[in-house]
């Protein structure tokens, strides 16, 4: 078995213990299920052996009146055995799925930012639906067939071994050959079966990312060569479905010619034993009524097989990913940030995000606490990750970052983050009303707080416009709102948040100049008291911070005031300050 397969055994199992009593009691209803079908027979066979005993007397009637009768109660019992099953089962599955999409929740959302930059969300979403539908099928599977099946294999043979030694011999040795072939079958197949779902990923990442795009191909013109890339995957993905399926056909022609065979021997040799005496007319009811039975069953065995190791394909990239370790985590003992003062300190930093490309390399920058620091400088500098190290969305691979003398590497990340707002260039909304996005800030606030907040960044001047007002929906990402509106949103979630460090990274990038000069008189009452890194491409925008640092090539090039640094001769700050003032936008 593969080491992925047994991982994703582990899961269920996992999941699946809380609730073992209950899965136990289904498996002993299960065998006595199973062992009430292997007996009816014997009552068929006594019924018309019976029959064949001789004329319709008073005492035969009778006899095989009590037969029916039995055979009814019998029925009854199994009837009842069932529906436990069932109604157990109705709980026991819906509760455990619901158990591993909350694992899944919580696990996917442990992983670091740098997870999800490489992924696609739609693919992502699809591999936990996988595994929640292969626990599904694959429980199904094993309770309904498989675990019957060995049950009904098991006291068949035993029944016939009792009338007839030879019978069960045959039988047994057929049986064992005909799982055999289903099986070397099966993981011949299994291969295809792994390339399948990994096609069908593929596809469903590919789709999901043109839907997202969609602007952009109408923009570029690109819904041709995007169509042609997506046929190749789909014709690729339509010549391996067919190839599998043609597997099934050729399998299942094998298997209805074993079936013929094993029919006409056991029958060969049943009428021999018959012209010896050795079995009776019932013996034949008998014989007939397992070989069905069991071939309903085997015949579903090859299917089941050959579905459970599909399913376990399907279960192995959610599997590989719940197996994946969190590039970022707490320490066992991990405490509470706690803020006093709010100094921030980058001391000898060193990151990349490839080995070969070095971001930072003994990088130091101390921010005293209310300190309002500006970081400018060229694209690919730096800026924006060392927000992302702040919030350790990274970790540093070598040094550390400071709060209050606190190496953010021994707190909670939740404790981290909970003490730092952001403010992102781009910010994306819940598909959400607006009260529950400006809400997130502070998630117990008051409908008058959210308000406030709403009204010190301005969001009531959009938002009184709506029909529905608050309780307006944004859109998936918040795509019903302007760049604009989404940006005041988040300054107001900022503002509702009131974190002592505060980050600002192009907060008003969005803004046209009437709305600018309405949100930084809230960013300065924000900023008030705080300490805070602003991230700017557009200088004017931090010509009034304490502190302005200019970042290069993973090191600062220079610092001080914006009086000083435009003063300076040479300086990147003055050239990127001149080629701004004189109408070009550097970024």
């Amino acid at each position: 078995m593969k080491t992925v397969t047994r991982q994703t055994l582990s899961i269920f199992v996992r999941h699946a213990k809380p609730y073992r009593a209950l899965f136990l009691g289904m498996l002993a209803a299960t065998g006595a299920g199973v062992a009430i079908e292997t007996v009816i027979p014997l009552f068929y066979k006594r019924f018309f052996d019976t029959i064949a005993g001789g004329a319709a007397q008073g005492d035969a009637v009778a006899a095989l009146t009590r037969i029916i009768v039995f055979i009814l109660g019998l029925y009854a019992i199994e009837w009842v055995l069932w529906r436990f099953i069932t109604f157990a089962n109705n709980f026991f599955q819906p509760r455990i799925m619901a158990d591993l999409l909350q694992t899944c929740f919580d696990y996917l959302q442990g992983h670091a930012y740098g997870f999800f930059i490489n992924r696609f969300v739609g693919a992502l979403v699809r591999k936990v639906s996988r595994l929640i539908d292969a626990f599904e099928d694959i429980s199904d599977r094993l309770l309904w067939d498989l675990y019957p099946m060995v049950l009904r294999i098991t006291f068949n043979l035993i029944v016939l071994f009792e009338r007839h030694v030879m019978l069960g011999l045959l039988l047994l040795g057929w049986t064992l050959l005909y799982l055999v072939v289903n099986y070397l079958f099966t993981m011949y197949k299994m291969k295809y079966d792994v390339e399948a779902a990994e096609i069908d990923s593929t596809v469903t990442a590919r789709l999901a990312d043109t839907l997202t795009n969609n602007v952009n191909i109408k923009l570029f013109t690109g819904h041709r060569d995007e169509l042609n890339a997506f046929k190749k995957l789909t014709e690729r993905q339509f010549a391996l479905r067919k190839f599998t399926w043609d597997l099934n056909a050729y399998m299942e022609a094998v298997q209805v010619g074993l079936m013929v065979v094993i029919e006409f021997v056991m029958f060969y040799f049943a009428i021999r034993y018959w012209q010896k005496g050795f079995l009776t007319v019932g013996d034949f009811v008998l014989i007939q009524a397992y070989l069905l039975g069991l071939f309903n069953r085997l015949w579903d065995f090859g299917r089941v097989v050959r579905h459970l190791y599909r399913r376990f394909a399907d279960a192995e990239e959610m599997t590989t990913i719940l197996h994946t370790p969190h590039a970022v985590q707490d320490k066992p003992r991990a405490k509470k940030l706690k803020i006093a003062q709010g100094a921030v300190t980058y001391r000898d930093v060193g990151f990349s995000y490839l080995a070969r490309r070095k971001v930072f390399r003994d990088f130091n920058l101390a921010i005293r606490p209310g300190e309002r620091v500006g970081l400018v400088g060229p694209s690919g500098g730096g800026k924006t990750t060392l927000v992302a190290l702040l919030f350790r969305f990274y970790d540093v691979q070598e040094g550390g970052i400071y709060i209050d003398g606190q190496n953010i590497r021994d707190v909670t990340q939740e404790s981290l983050r909970g003490n730092i707002s952001l403010v992102p260039q781009d910010p994306i909304l819940f598909h959400r009303t607006l009260m529950e996005n400006i809400r997130y800030g502070k998630r117990n606030a008051a409908d008058r707080e959210v308000m406030r907040a709403a009204r010190l960044a301005h969001c009531d001047e959009f938002i009184e416009r709506l029909p529905e007002q608050y309780e307006t929906f944004v859109g998936e990402r918040g795509i019903k709102l302007s760049g604009g509106e989404r940006q005041r949103v988040a300054i107001a979630r900022a503002i509702l948040k009131n974190a002592p460090i505060l980050v600002l990274d192009e907060a008003t990038s969005s803004l046209d100049s009437h709305s600018e000069r309405l949100i930084q008189d809230a960013l300065e009452k924000l900023m008030a008291g705080k300490t805070t890194i602003v991230i700017a491409h557009r200088l004017s925008t931090i010509m009034k911070m304490d502190r302005i640092v200019v970042v290069r090539g993973g090191s600062i090039e220079e610092e001080g005031s914006h009086g000083e640094l435009v003063e300076k001769r040479g300086g990147l700050y003055k050239k990127l300050w001149s080629l701004q003032a004189g109408g070009f936008i550097v970024n």
